[in-house]
């Protein structure tokens, strides 16, 4: 494995498991996903650069603009979040009360 391919996997699995085990906050649990689709969106853009085939040139787009959907959705549910529960800890989130 090259060095470059073993960075971008380690940055993906090290957001995976902070998102597996830092579940205090919602703002943690989304920095560890933006984590992740920025170790993906960079691994894809080295991808098709040396495969250098324009069939696959827009997909690191589209995941940058699912990774921007994402975030956004995310930002939406951590300020509702905040301002019906009065915090961003993932403890005080209950599916049964709603």
């Amino acid at each position: 494995m090259m060095p470059i391919h073993f960075a971008f996997t380690t940055a993906f699995a090290l957001g995976l498991t902070g998102l597996a085990f830092q579940r205090t906050h919602l703002l943690s649990a989304l920095l560890c996903l933006e984590g992740m689709m920025l170790s993906l969106y960079i691994a894809l853009s080295l991808w098709t650069l040396q495969l250098d085939s324009s069939g696959f040139s827009p997909a690191p787009m589209v995941l940058l603009a699912f990774s921007a959907c994402e975030a956004s959705a995310g930002l939406a549910l951590l300020v509702a979040t905040s301002r019906t529960h009065g915090s961003d800890r993932l403890k005080n989130l209950n599916l049964l009360q709603c």
